[in-house]
């Protein structure tokens, strides 16, 4: 599942090739999307590419070929009413309160029935926690005080932590994490995912726990934490 950002890409990619025959500049890409730098457009690239939606030739500049489209795929200029809604968290975030748009949970009658918010990508980032889209009975023994709920894991970077794809994850809800803490990370403001966090000096590594992932460095005003791992429930089939 891709985000918007990586939706868009995608689709300017897909429709300036098919135009020209010649895939845009990163340049280009940055301008269409309005991000801020070429990093920006190099990490969705990146994401697409891990995932299997475009290659790079090689050996050939400005050389982009998109293998496929996902079936839930949309104009890159497509400005509707409800926005971007894939099946995964598509939420948002509150610049002011530093908080996710997440819906309130209804009130339940068991103090251990938590909310599920979607799933987290443990990998390539996905998208923002949003709203509730199941409930689950979690052991109180793996719960604290404070607010909890409950994010399905999808990827395989933290599987050296013990963290696994389809894993469920108990996350208290928090804004600070210490050094080491496994956390939800949201990075500029619009993609989630699930890291161990590591302050390095002005700057903050998400470092993934399997060797196949890279650990990736922001500036700190890039990052926010959305909670913080303390629990983890496991589905055997």
């Amino acid at each position: 599942m891709l985000t918007k950002k990586q939706h868009e890409l995608l689709a300017f990619i897909h429709d300036r090739i098919s135009e020209t025959g010649v895939s845009p500049s990163f340049d280009e890409m940055k301008d269409a999307l309005e991000l801020r730098s070429k990093s920006g457009v190099h990490r969705l690239i990146t994401a697409l590419e891990e995932r299997g939606f475009i290659r790079r030739l090689p050996n050939r500049a400005r050389a982009l070929e998109v293998l496929r489209m996902p079936p839930e795929a949309q104009p890159a200029t497509a400005k509707s009413g409800a926005g971007f809604a894939p099946a995964v968290v598509d939420g948002g975030f509150d610049r002011r309160s530093g908080r996710g748009n997440v819906r309130p949970a209804a009130p339940s009658t068991a103090a251990n029935d938590l909310p599920v918010l979607g799933r987290i990508a443990a990998g390539t980032p996905i998208e923002a926690i949003q709203h509730e889209v199941d409930r689950i009975a979690a052991p109180e023994a793996l719960m604290g005080g404070g607010e909890h709920f409950i994010l399905e894991v999808q990827g395989e970077s933290m599987i050296e932590a013990g963290i696994h794809d389809g894993d469920f994850v108990i996350i208290k809800r928090c804004d600070t994490a210490g050094s080491g803490d496994i956390v939800v990370a949201l990075v500029d403001d619009e993609e989630a995912t699930l890291k161990r966090l590591r302050k390095k000096g002005a700057s903050v590594a998400l470092e993934a726990a399997n060797p196949e992932f890279e650990t990736r460095i922001y500036g700190p005003d890039r990052v926010a934490v959305q909670g913080k791992l303390v629990g983890l429930m496991r589905r055997y089939h």
